[in-house]
């Protein structure tokens, strides 16, 4: 596919978390006639759904193959763990990961934290999903480290989270096919890079551009230009002016406007 090619939607994948709402809002705006189509995705099938082709670009999590995709980061999100209501931890606005070392700290399969070492003590399973492991805590199993959106997305009534100050973080990126950078893909980098309609990049805004761009006013010949002409000494005289003189010479040969111009009297007679 090339970036020349226009597509009737575009598709947007995203991840558990991610809240896309504000850039389709802007893109409905933006683009009427173009229907934006959310497609939700599991962590681990985020690279798959857009090497496929099953969506146009994704607001994902690193890690991507960045072989094959492109991302622009977005932002960093903040490290939280998920405890009961009545955990110890509760009483500090947040904690460190040493804080942790007596707790059993599940581990689930689509985690999405970049661990060189994970803290506490593992349970015996990993569970399969962000969503079992929110389960488990709430039946007093562990706790769970996640970034702050998923706590807040599988947010219970009886569970509560507090900051992580030294665990690592979890970065959203947008992320595409490196050959398949469309003018909707570049309609879609615009929009959450903050562009204005006249600078947003893509076929669709270089058509409107060109069509208010002012047309070029047409040239008309003055009316009643003056004309140039050169006097007895070589000396360009303006059309005006030379009307002018010429003019004041008839006047002056017909005898008006000046005190030679009045009548003479009679001829006096000789005695």
């Amino acid at each position: 596919m090339t970036g020349s090619e226009v597509s009737s939607s575009f598709r947007l994948a995203y991840v558990p978390g991610v809240t896309p709402a504000k850039w389709v809002r802007v893109w409905n705006e933006r683009l009427p006639d173009v229907p934006l189509t959310l497609v939700p995705v599991a962590p681990a099938d985020a690279d798959g759904a857009l090497r496929d082709g099953s969506a146009d670009a994704g607001l994902v999590r690193l890690p991507v193959d960045r072989t094959v995709l492109s991302a622009i980061p977005l932002y960093t999100e903040t490290t939280v763990v998920v405890v009961p209501k009545d955990h110890l931890v509760t009483a500090a606005d947040e904690v460190g990961l040493a804080d942790l070392a007596d707790e059993i700290v599940l581990h689930p399969l689509d985690d999405t934290l970049a661990w060189e070492a994970l803290p506490g003590r593992p349970a015996l399973e990993r569970p399969a999903t962000t969503a079992d492991a929110i389960e488990l805590v709430a039946a007093g199993i562990g706790v769970l480290v996640v970034p702050q959106s998923l706590a807040r997305l599988h947010h219970r009534r009886d569970l509560t989270y507090r900051p992580l100050t030294d665990a690592p973080q979890s970065s959203v990126v947008l992320s595409w096919p490196e050959d398949a950078t469309t003018d909707l893909v570049e309609e879609f980098i615009g929009i959450i890079r903050g562009r204005t309609v006249n600078s947003t990049r893509g076929r669709r805004a270089q058509t409107a551009q060109a069509a208010q761009a002012p047309q070029p006013a047409k040239s008309k010949r003055a009316s009643g230009k003056a004309t140039t002409r050169k006097t007895s000494s070589g000396k360009p005289s303006s059309g005006k002016a030379a009307a002018g003189k010429a003019s004041a010479g008839k006047n002056a040969r017909r005898g008006t406007g000046g005190a030679q111009g009045g009548k003479r009297g009679k001829p006096r007679r000789r005695s």
